[in-house]
């Protein structure tokens, strides 16, 4: 009998052990799924608990909306702000106060533009006559030119920086080579150029007459002694006809200038200072004749 208790004993003990052994083996190959599945409830969003599947959200910024079109009657108002407006005989008295971000006006109307380089003129001329016979203001919106008619209007543009003014014709000049206007200081000042001095520049004709017709002249010499002015054109007297001497009463003095020629039409006239040039050497300037005026004008 205690035989038998032993032998029963020892199986169950036997089996016991063999289920210890399955269960260990079984556990062991859980665990690494058990392991995956508790960090996915460690990962999980929100208090659904590892069973949620809601997606997370897209925490991504969202493109930036397109700009809209300008409204029609905006775009019509900016347009209608920078409108050019006519010139008049009498302007409208100017607003004082400064002035900020200049913005530069419509580009002309189709006609005479060419492009060079400006300087300005003040002191010591401001007071004195200009070539159409009023007194030269440095403080009024003016310039000097050789060949457009006087009371032309014509908008300068300093190619710098974009900015423009407009201004009327009232004297001749620049004899200097290289320089196709002179402006007035208040000129020089709307498009900033007082402290350069000398800036290129567009020039733009403002409508009015056609400004390359009428008689012109080429100025070959200015000398402060009449007498070299005089030789000059004794020596040229035998090829070209007519040859004017004007007197000239500059603030620096007298000078002489002398000039050759009545040519009608600029483009003519230009193309017989080339023929000067050609022939005879000289830095020549065509220059307007204007009606009433003696030949070589005042200035």
């Amino acid at each position: 009998m205690k035989s038998s208790l032993e032998r029963l004993s020892v199986l169950l003990d036997s089996r016991k052990h063999v289920f210890r052994r399955k269960n260990r083996t079984l556990s062991d190959s859980f665990s690494p799924l058990l392991f995956v599945l508790s960090a996915l409830c460690v990962l999980g969003v929100g208090s659904s608990g590892c069973a949620s599947h809601k997606p997370i959200a897209d925490r991504r910024q969202p493109p930036p909306a397109q700009p809209t079109a300008t409204p029609p009657e905006t775009a019509d108002a900016a347009r209608r702000s920078t409108d050019l407006p006519q010139p008049s005989a009498t302007p409208p008295a100017a607003v004082p106060g400064p002035k900020k971000n200049k913005t530069a006006p419509l580009p002309a109307p189709s006609g005479y533009t060419e492009e060079g380089n400006a300087s300005w003129y003040g002191v010591p001329f401001h007071g004195r006559r200009a070539s159409n016979g009023e007194i030269y203001d440095m403080y009024k919106l003016t310039a000097a030119h050789r060949t457009l008619p006087f009371e032309t209007m014509v908008r300068v543009t300093n190619l710098n920086n974009g900015v423009s003014t407009i201004v009327r014709i009232t004297d001749r000049g620049p004899f200097v080579d290289n320089r196709i206007i002179d402006l007035s200081l208040a000129a020089a000042r709307e498009v900033d150029s007082v402290a350069a001095g000398v800036v290129p520049v567009r020039v733009e004709v403002l409508g009015g007459a056609d400004p390359t017709a009428g008689f012109f002249t080429v100025q070959v010499g200015a000398f402060r002694d009449r007498a070299n002015a005089e030789r000059l054109r004794d020596r040229l007297s035998p090829s070209y006809s007519p040859i004017f001497i004007q007197q000239y009463d500059s603030p620096d003095g007298l000078f002489y200038r002398v000039r050759v020629g009545k040519i009608s039409g600029e483009d003519a006239a230009h193309q017989f200072g080339m023929q000067l040039h050609d022939r005879e050497g000289f830095t020549q300037f065509v220059t307007r004749l204007d009606e009433g005026m003696p030949p070589g004008g005042n200035r």
